[in-house]
């Protein structure tokens, strides 16, 4: 049986850290290495740069990843590891080229493919006419005309195949996160589409891996935990020719890779027990987590399912202009400082009359404070309208006021000259059936090839239900931060927030299960009426997962609340004081 493929991570979203392509080519040996670049929000902040020219988005390529990738490629070759990334973006053929340009310059012979067929905008609207494109949630029809990007999540075989036929560096555009992983294990191994178990575990690695260091303690609730929490190494998985796989970390590097700090990263941004891949379904509640010495975490259990017919798309398309700005009430009456503040926006509203209209107030002064900033509280005003000047009208009238405001008034004085409003991108998450998707492999020989849809496909009809568990234990109870029991960890999927909470401990795990439920959260996070809330129970991983459905409205890019994409939503939870049994305190 051939070893297992070790496969390192070096970027979970553009511009992570530069350093840490180099550090994955040059540190402990591996076998491919692999980067995302296509965060939601991320593209979403692409387009708006190029809402004035949409031609020339489609020219768009990392030239961030291309700076890292430069110096290294002589020892990719030398070393014979293998480079897979969606660095590409919105133009992987431009990439392609531009990194074939730099290995000739160099005299190497490495061998540059690239992926293509995930860019529908040219034809969304022949999609829109034939029933597709609707929302994978609601089945609501697309009806904007004016549509910005619409990318479809291609699975992995493509970059299998071109892996098969000798590139040694593969460049796509929008693939499904996985991808990054399911390509190069398929290509190791020699799987085969139906073997859906060994693919799952593939997603199940790139799930936890994708996100770079926040497999090793990055963004996790116990960083106090671990020694060295200034900066978390990237994580490599290591995965076996039967889908099992290990996560652990470069020697040396900061962070840790616990059973923890990989839940964590499992229960992140996923949707219920069957996460969708255009390869496979894979069960995300079948898996089982050991520790299997310092720094690696074995990953066993692995099920799939036949992949839906369908996949997700992406839309991108304007939804008018947004803009804010901060004050800084201090000192005393804050609150009364804040009516007058509130008052005096809604009479620039009456000039200015933008659509929404958000004060977030955070924190309240300590008293007796020690030093100016202990008796400071920031306020974000921010403001969205259909048309530009009126985002713009309304925060210059309202800084207008500021010598007839309240005492101390003074804003941020970094945004004073920019407060124009800038593009609302808003994000539809659609579907498309993969037998119209035109996947394609362009190898550097010429030759292209086409990619074939997965063989057995299902039509996915929801989430299975989870069994209710029983009532929380009885007994004394302390009252305490719901922290000293959970950790928890947060994420976004289009307008939905994704909340994974896991007990700490063992022994709390039957109380949370019991404890927990979808109305005491809703309590909890003072969630409202409207947002529906969903709950899964992790077993397993001694978790609960819940999808906050259309938390961020309308999507996680073009909110206008200030934890938009929802990141500290696990850590407000881990805030709030519940009764808890004694007999689980330490």
């Amino acid at each position: 049986m051939a070893r297992p493929v070790r496969i390192a991570n070096f970027s979970g979203a553009m511009g992570d850290r530069f350093s840490a392509f180099e550090e994955a080519v040059q540190g402990d040996p591996v076998d491919v290495v692999i980067g995302d670049s296509m965060a939601e929000i991320t593209m979403s902040m692409v387009v708006a740069g190029f809402h004035g020219n949409r031609e020339a988005r489609r020219e768009f390529f990392s030239e961030f990843f291309l700076r890292q990738l430069r110096p290294q490629l002589p020892a990719l070759a030398e070393k014979g590891i293998k480079v897979v990334t969606n660095a590409g973006i919105y133009h992987p053929a431009g990439l392609a080229e531009a990194v074939r340009t730099e290995v000739a310059a160099l005299g190497l012979s490495l061998k540059v493919a690239y992926v293509t067929g995930d860019d529908l905008t040219d034809t969304a609207k022949d999609l829109i006419a034939d029933g597709q494109l609707n929302h994978l949630e609601t089945g609501a029809p697309l009806e904007i005309d004016d549509l910005l990007a619409v990318n479809a999540y291609l699975g992995g075989w493509g970059i299998k195949t071109a892996l098969d036929e000798g590139a040694d560096i593969v460049i796509t555009g929008r693939v499904a996160d996985a991808s990054l992983v399911t390509g190069p294990a398929a290509w190791w191994h020699g799987w085969q589409r139906g073997d859906l178990d060994r693919i799952a575990g593939a997603t199940a690695a790139a799930h936890i891996i994708e996100c770079g260091p926040q497999a090793t303690g990055g963004n996790f609730a116990g960083f106090t935990g671990i020694a060295d929490n200034t900066l978390p190494g990237f994580p490599i998985a290591e995965v076996d020719e039967d889908g099992t796989f290990v996560i652990t970390k470069r020697a040396g590097d900061g962070g840790a890779v616990t059973v923890d700090t990989v839940t964590a990263q499992l229960m992140y941004e996923i949707q219920g027990p069957r996460y969708l891949n255009p390869d496979v379904t894979w069960h995300t509640d079948s898996i089982t987590l050991a520790q299997d010495g310092p720094d690696r975490v074995r990953v066993t259990g692995a099920r799939g399912s036949a992949a839906s017919e369908t996949t997700k798309v992406g839309v991108n398309f304007q939804r008018g202009y947004r803009g804010a700005t901060w004050l800084f009430p201090t000192g005393l009456d804050v609150d009364a400082k804040i009516d007058v503040l509130k008052a005096q926006a809604e009479r620039a509203r009456q000039d200015h009359p933008v659509d929404e209209l958000h004060f977030f107030v955070c924190g309240q002064p300590v008293p007796d404070p020690k030093d100016q900033w202990q008796a400071t509280v920031a306020v974000q005003v921010t403001a969205a309208a259909a048309e530009q000047k009126t985002v713009s009208g309304f925060l210059n009238q309202f800084c207008s006021y500021g010598l007839g405001s309240i005492p101390g008034f003074y804003i941020d004085m970094t945004q004073m000259y920019s407060m124009g409003g800038r593009p609302r991108i808003d994000y539809w998450p659609g579907l498309v059936r993969q037998t119209d998707l035109r996947h394609q492999v362009h190898l550097p020989d010429g030759r292209v090839l086409d990619i074939a849809p997965p063989p057995d496909t299902v039509v996915f009809t929801g989430q299975p239900e989870t069994p209710a568990s029983p009532a929380a234990p009885s007994g004394p109870t302390a009252t305490v931060p719901f922290g000293q029991l959970v950790y928890a960890r947060t994420g976004d999927k289009g307008a939905n927030a994704n909340l994974g909470v896991w007990a700490r401990d063992d022994a709390a795990w039957p109380w949370l299960a019991g404890f927990l439920t979808a109305d005491r959260l809703r309590e909890l996070l003072n969630c409202p009426e409207d947002v529906a809330i969903e709950r899964y129970e992790q077993p397993n991983l001694h978790g609960i997962s819940f999808v906050l459905r259309g938390y961020f409205p309308p999507s996680g890019s073009a909110n206008l609340a200030l934890d938009q994409i929802g990141k500290s939503l696990g850590e407000f939870l881990r805030a709030r004081h519940v009764d808890v049994p004694t007999a689980l305190l330490h």
